[in-house]
């Protein structure tokens, strides 16, 4: 817990801290004077005294702020003209801009500063693999396999999904590895679209094991003598082709996610499969009587269409409405797809086939509706696999990194733009401990996915600063520009108003965002 939380402030604390230092800078650039310089809100832990600027580091680290000497724009006259020249409310117009602006600036320099870092010093990202293709999906039409890893798009090197996004032209061809050979891909999409369309395909591919219905669990393999556990079980069963797949006993109390896992050996038993294709191949094995992990039920919800139906923990789910399934995440997908209202599930319990009759229930789930049975999956699954990336050299870098924190900029400000509209719920807003949730998470995998998580969450803080809302930057803003046309200050009355409303919006927000992560993670 202690380690998630210095995680929450290492990852928090600079995002603040370099906001607040561009309000800070420009506030000195212009000669205003610093009173305060505070990372935090409330109580004062840690502080010192510089010149004219006390620093400050406070209870709360949810923010920070700058208190500058004649913020008040309604006490201008009250400040004796000698000092004036150190206040804030009598610099120009222009002058006060750059200051109030200083912050997003700040944050979008910060940005692009951690994506050049990491463009030039060469990334450690996830292979980018592909996770299970349906045979009915368009990626499956463009002749893309089940475990593909893309190698280059266009003939470009490429590493990270976002490369793909900013290309010029579109998609038009990729280069894959599949099982060690270089496949070349005809495609036509753009990069948005082959974007969005990859993201369907997250890398979930099933560990190279099934279990016979009384509990033996065996590791597949084409090769007679060992197992390849970098090959999943999908990618086995879509390669396999008129050849034998070994079978190797694992141990009772095996740990099949363990990445040093060991199979025993010899192998015990071949199965012969015939024509290529993974129905063909689960099917040869449901023959034989074995059956993937992620079938297996491993705990049912109380209540729910399963328990009234009679589903138990240690069944295996064999097909919906008569079609068989060899995937949880297939289940899954069917299910949605289902316009009946009552779903016939066909189970093996006890070594006997039988179908059962249930209703699903319809539940909320972000943005859509989703049909749910109230079972859990047994399934074990590959672990991610990191690769180091190249340098994109300075020029490369310095391009790059402007790309990357535009392409940032442009989908932070249409993702807000969906929230306001009521394309996206609010449901989908995360408070503190959803920052520190993706922090530590991100944290774990690796630090370039940390840095890359604190650019993109650096570009949201500075989009969300400039909302022109009253108490954030962007109300300074607006407020200059109504002085700039009005040719005048905002009188007192309509200040305070403005204040107050924009004051009890944030705090709705920061309430939502709040409850929404209670309500997630407890």
């Amino acid at each position: 817990m202690i380690e998630k939380v210095l995680i929450f402030i290492l990852f928090l604390g600079p995002l603040v801290f370099f906001h607040e230092l561009g309000h800070f800078l420009f506030a000195r650039l212009f000669g205003v004077k610093v009173q305060v310089f505070s990372i935090g809100f409330g109580p004062k832990l840690f502080k010192f005294k510089k010149g004219d600027t006390e620093y400050a580091l406070s209870l709360i680290p949810l923010g920070g702020y700058v208190k500058m000497f004649g913020d008040d724009p309604f006490n201008g006259d009250a400040i004796p003209v000698e000092e004036r020249k150190y206040s804030f409310t009598h610099k120009s117009k222009w002058a006060r801009f750059w200051i109030v602006f200083g912050g997003p600036l700040a944050n979008f320099i910060m940005a692009y500063v951690i994506f050049f870092s990491l463009l030039i010093g060469g990334e450690k990202m996830p292979e980018l693999k592909m996770g299970l293709v349906t045979k009915d999906s368009k990626f499956a039409n463009f002749g893309i396999k089940t475990g593909d890893i893309l190698k280059e798009v266009n003939g470009e090197s490429v590493s990270n999904p976002s490369d793909v996004v900013l290309m010029d032209g579109g998609v038009k061809t990729l280069t894959v590895e599949r099982f060690g050979e270089m496949k070349t891909v005809n495609i036509g999409m753009s990069g948005e679209e082959f974007f969005e369309e990859m993201v369907n395909y997250p890398p979930f591919l099933r560990r190279p094991v099934m279990t016979s219905y009384n509990g033996e669990v065996f590791a597949l393999s084409l090769n007679k003598d060992s197992v390849n556990w970098g090959e999943s079980l999908d990618e086995l069963a879509d390669h396999a082709e008129n050849q034998s797949v070994y079978l190797f006993k694992m141990k009772k109390d095996a740990d099949l996610g363990d990445i040093n896992i060991q199979e025993e050996r010899p192998f015990v038993s071949e199965v012969k499969i015939g024509n290529k294709g993974m129905e063909n191949f689960f099917k040869t094995m449901r023959e034989a009587k074995l059956y993937p992990n992620d079938m297996f039920v491993k705990s049912i919800s109380m209540k729910s269409p399963a328990e009234k139906a009679g589903i138990l923990g240690g069944n295996i789910i064999l097909g919906l409405n008569g079609e068989d399934i060899y995937s949880f995440e297939v289940l899954r997908a069917t299910l949605q797809k289902i316009e009946t209202k009552e779903v016939q599930v066909k189970i093996l319990a006890d070594n006997i086939e039988k179908s059962v009759s249930l209703t699903p229930d319809v539940k909320p789930q972000g943005e859509k509706k989703v049909k749910l049975i109230g079972v859990y999956s047994n399934g074990v699954f590959q672990g991610m696999r990191f690769v180091d990336t190249p340098s994109k050299g300075f020029v490369g870098s310095f391009t790059g990194a402007f790309s990357r924190t535009w392409d940032t900029i442009v989908k932070t400000v249409g993702s807000f733009k969906k929230l306001i509209v009521g394309e996206v719920s609010l449901k989908n807003i995360g408070g503190p401990l959803a920052i520190g949730k993706v922090a530590s998470d991100s944290f774990q995998t690796s630090l370039s996915y940390f840095f890359q998580l604190m650019a993109l969450i650096s570009v949201n803080l500075g989009v969300i600063n400039l909302f022109p809302i009253p108490v954030l930057d962007g109300g300074h803003i607006l407020f200059l520009g109504l002085e700039f046309l009005n040719r005048g200050p905002v009188s007192r009355r309509k200040m305070e108003i403005a204040q107050q409303f924009g004051l009890s919006m944030l705090l709705m927000l920061m309430i939502g965002a709040i409850f929404n992560d209670v309500v997630r993670f407890f």
